[in-house]
């Protein structure tokens, strides 16, 4: 879920502050708090990318199961290949983890 401590961190990474609910309390001098619009926007954006953020994931974890056929003393099949290609591209295709066709894995 985002919130505003999400949205404050995207727009200031290195700001200090504290979030009670929803009063903000802004602690860093230096770096000026975000306007509660620019805080809302921020929080629209996030939750709009979240489906490509957990399919992305989904995708990472896939081929992070598979990097060891990709290891120096092994020599991956065309299948495998194939395979972990048609992962990196699933982006190009599917929107969310709900539109998703997974290749079957050799």
């Amino acid at each position: 879920m985002t919130d505003i401590g999400t949205a404050l961190v995207a727009l200031t990474p290195t700001a200090e502050w504290t979030v009670r609910g929803t009063e903000i309390e802004w602690h860093s001098k230096d770096i000026s708090q975000p306007s509660n619009d620019a805080i809302n926007e921020k929080i629209d954006e996030l939750k709009a990318a979240e489906p490509m953020r957990l399919l992305r994931e989904e995708r990472d974890r896939l081929i992070a199961a598979t990097d060891w056929w990709a290891s120096s003393d092994l020599t991956m099949s065309s299948a495998q290949t194939k395979y972990r290609q048609d992962l990196r591209d699933i982006t190009k295709s599917a929107t969310s983890l709900d539109d998703v066709s997974w290749p079957e894995k050799p």
